[in-house]
């Protein structure tokens, strides 16, 4: 498809900052569902020489996954930008059709790291919700914030923020036999479960108020092209390339519904981990550096101009980068800069925090995922590896922010506390606890 705004003229407006609206014709509106195959990346040159063979990687040929959306970044930053061929890992990336293949790519060997969703690699070392059972570990979180929902637009004026107000749209399309369709994209991730906890709030059970359905991320507007949807949740930059296409608007960001909430990871299987620990420590020193580079504000138009390649993301980078630089519009009028935009380093964002993988068990325990109340301190511990993020860390002289058990608070008003992810899981009105 032909881009609209020249490679120049992008770079000319970067510091501008396109918002999410700003182009009709953006990201391949008439882009077809991903193939079934993977794509790889073409490798990159090196920053600088690797460490000395007895001191580098034990496996330097790694293969990351990744699926096309702008949180991959720091992957494919690291690899752009040789920060992988200077920590001694040779790096193809490889992007998946769905997060279904990821997973399966990452059980079976055929890579090595990949870019995940938070509750994936905790759902496989469970064996939950269809999951082959797979131990798999999180050494590093990739970014924080910058998902959505979006709403269609026949909901403008009627639907914003406030779930409550699609409540009653939502019992009178039950009541028709014609119940509203909402998607995420993978049942036990991150999209999942801020759309479930935001129907919740409104008083809108997802599992019997509505169809709950799972599309992966590039295929989210086309099908709300075709009416097959009323609102989904998933990552940038597909939530702007709806308001974009005229086919939907924001009605919440993730950040708005939990400041500062883990999102995607880095995961690795648990015996790879095991086998070879240089190379899993030269990759988060790598993905550290990428991380920064990518948190320096300056560098965020060439992030979306590098991202937004037919290898990665596939779609214009003016539509990749107004939200990147915190300009958001949401397509009903609404419009504001948000502080609270996608990070990859501040703030101890890389911290593979033990409460967040406890908030993820609580989820499952609410929504009937578990049929009892799960090993809440033991699953945490054995998938989030601090140890590892806290070894690679130390040898690159990183101060980091350490981990942490404070209370988080949601837009609801309601607080986790870690310390008791059981009494949580109970204390929602909207459930499917047996």
């Amino acid at each position: 498809m032909k881009r609209s705004v020249s490679r120049r003229k992008f770079l000319e407006l970067g510091a501008a900052g396109l918002g999410g609206a700003v182009l009709a014709s953006a990201c391949g509106s008439e882009e077809k569902p991903a193939a079934a195959a993977d794509t790889p990346a073409t490798a990159s040159p090196a920053a600088a020489a690797g460490p000395a063979a007895t001191d580098g990687p034990e496996s330097p040929d790694v293969r990351f996954g990744m699926i096309a959306l702008t949180d991959c970044s720091p992957i494919v930053i690291a690899h752009e930008k040789g920060f992988f061929k200077k920590y001694g890992i040779n790096a193809t990336v490889i992007k998946g059709a769905s997060w279904a293949a990821i997973r399966d790519s990452l059980t079976n060997g055929d890579i090595q790291a990949t870019h995940m969703l938070l509750g994936m690699p905790i759902a496989s070392t469970m064996g939950l919700l269809g999951s082959p059972k797979t131990s798999m570990v999180i050494p590093w979180l990739l970014n924080r914030n910058g998902q959505a929902i979006t709403l269609k637009s026949d909901l403008k004026g009627k639907v914003s923020d406030d779930p409550k107000k699609l409540k009653p749209l939502v019992d009178a399309a039950k009541k028709a036999g014609t119940p509203m369709t909402f998607a995420m994209t993978f049942p036990p991730g991150t999209h999942a479960m801020w759309m479930r906890y935001y129907l919740a709030a409104g008083g809108i059970h997802p599992d019997k108020d509505v169809a709950l359905v799972t599309i992966p991320p590039p295929q989210m507007v086309a099908n709300m092209k075709i009416g097959k949807m009323d609102g989904f949740c998933v990552g940038e930059p597909w939530n702007a390339r709806a308001i974009a296409d005229g086919i939907g608007f924001t009605g919440m960001t993730t950040q708005d519904l939990w400041k500062d909430h883990p999102e995607k990871v880095l995961a690795f299987r648990e015996d790879f981990a095991d086998k070879n620990p240089k190379t899993v420590k030269a990759i988060l020193k790598a993905v550290h550096e990428a991380s920064v580079w990518l948190d320096d504000m300056k560098n965020r138009v060439e992030q979306a101009e590098i991202v937004s390649r037919a290898t990665y993301i596939n779609c214009p980078p003016e539509i990749i980068l107004g939200r990147l630089q915190g300009h958001y519009d949401f397509g009903d009028g609404r419009k504001k800069e948000d502080p609270n935009y996608m990070i990859f380093s501040e703030r101890n964002c890389n911290y593979p925090q033990a409460k967040y993988a406890k908030w993820w068990l609580s989820q499952f325990r609410r929504w009937g995922m578990v049929t009892e109340a799960p090993d809440y301190d033991g699953i945490a511990k054995k998938v989030m590896r601090g140890d590892i993020y806290e070894e690679a860390m130390k040898e690159l002289g990183y101060a980091h922010g350490g981990a942490s058990d404070a209370p988080e608070t949601l837009f609801d008003g309601v607080t986790f506390d870690p310390k008791d992810p059981e009494a949580y899981a109970k204390s929602f009105a909207v459930h499917s606890i047996v």
